[in-house]
């Protein structure tokens, strides 16, 4: 494509989440910036570090959840709430779910995850997720009848003790008030197994203080309405009596149809170049918890925020590097820390030279998080509501 004709064609998004949002933002910023064209289904983007905030009720959802056509206002954002079916990289063209066909000068494709069954009967049908507001307004509802209705007999099982099993493990334990019983459930021998070891210890504590029953080295082989059939460490079955199971176990990318085929990992992830582009044309980039950058030293790359909001930089400054022919940049991950929700009113962090639990650490980690809600706009807003809130 030639440089007048690139110049004038649109940069088509992919999928609002951290990296396509904060991609579409960083780019508005720009003096002229080309026309921005962001696909996305959905009527509100979640900030999902704070989600279990507004799972407990600490925040309120405008806050943690704002609506798209708010964050774009004054900002020359074109929104199409629809979903991407096909890419066909050789036409530069994209078509939806309902129908619309889109060229694009340059894509970024961020379309994120989707649940992972692992094969498991019975997940699907009547396993709930912790992916959506849907979710969050689900769990809410069963909380209140479980408050009103204790039984010790009933049960939740949260399967997956990675960050988002862990920390909803903890927020429903505080949340449930002892009107149930908290299984956390997952296959290795440990929770947190990727995080920081003060992190997983003050995870531990956390969890026992709630008693919740951490089922390490367990299998889950089949989930119904009212039971999981399980697998321990001494390989014996075990069926399990359940209100309802929240399953966290496992994400996979969640892509539209590209022709032609784009190479993909072992993970299911589109490779990418260091620079994110798409290995079949430079002027496809590919970001969030989709992307393999092909690096050995930092492979995987953890399916974090903090990595899309740095590949998010990134990507916003080699699309304007491509139009304007000037070298593109390499991603380089900065590894800033890792911060841990453990209730209500507490949290684990470590990072920027401080190892902290407890309030002080939930006080810290809110305030970095809200530097990084969407937007100078929503930032000062939800920081008056939160001051507030606070003088009352």
């Amino acid at each position: 494509m030639s440089e007048p004709t690139l110049c004038r064609a649109p940069v088509v998004i992919v999928g609002g989440g951290f990296g396509g949002l904060y991609t579409a933002l960083a780019l508005s910023t720009i003096h002229d910036h080309p026309p921005i064209l962001l696909i996305e289904p959905k009527e509100r983007f979640i900030f999902f570090p704070l989600a279990y905030e507004l799972l407990s009720g600490e925040l309120q959802t405008w806050e943690v959840a704002p609506k798209y056509n708010k964050l774009f206002t004054g900002r020359r954002i074109g929104w199409l709430r629809d979903t991407v079916a096909t890419i066909d990289i050789k036409s530069k063209t994209i078509t939806t779910v309902l129908g619309q066909s889109q060229k694009f000068g340059q894509l970024v494709i961020a379309t994120g995850t989707r649940l992972e069954t692992f094969n498991i009967p019975g997940v699907r049908e009547y396993a709930m997720t912790f992916h959506s507001l849907r979710d969050i307004e689900r769990l809410q509802q069963l909380l209140k009848f479980v408050r009103e209705h204790p039984d010790k007999n009933r049960r939740i099982a949260v399967v997956g003790a990675g960050p988002t099993g862990v920390e909803l493990a903890c927020k429903l334990a505080d949340l449930a008030e002892g009107a149930i019983e908290i299984d956390l459930i997952e296959r290795s021998n440990q929770l947190l197994n990727s995080s920081r070891a003060f992190n997983r210890e003050e995870a531990q504590i956390a969890l026992s203080k709630r008693d919740v029953r951490m089922r390490m080295e367990t299998k889950v082989l089949k989930v119904r309405s009212d039971t999981i059939i399980m697998s321990g460490p001494d390989a014996i079955e075990e069926i399990l009596p359940i209100t309802k199971v929240v399953w966290t176990a496992g994400l996979l990318s969640s892509l539209p149809i590209i022709s032609p085929n784009p190479p993909i990992d072992k993970y299911g992830c589109l490779e990418c170049s260091e620079e994110l582009q798409l290995s079949q044309s430079e002027s496809i980039f590919v970001m969030g918890d989709i992307s393999s950058v092909a690096t050995s030293k930092q492979f995987p790359l953890p399916k974090t925020a903090q990595v899309a909001f740095q590949q998010a930089e990134l990507v916003c400054a080699n699309l304007i590097a491509q139009r304007k022919r000037l070298p593109l940049e390499a991603f380089h991950w900065n590894d800033l820390g890792e911060m841990i929700s453990l209730g209500i009113g507490n949290a684990s962090l470590v990072g920027a030279g401080l190892t902290l639990a407890g309030p002080s650490a939930f006080q810290i980690r809110r305030l970095a998080y809200l530097t990084r809600l969407p937007g100078l706009s929503h930032q000062l807003r939800v920081a008056t509501s939160w001051m507030l809130s606070e003088s009352y």
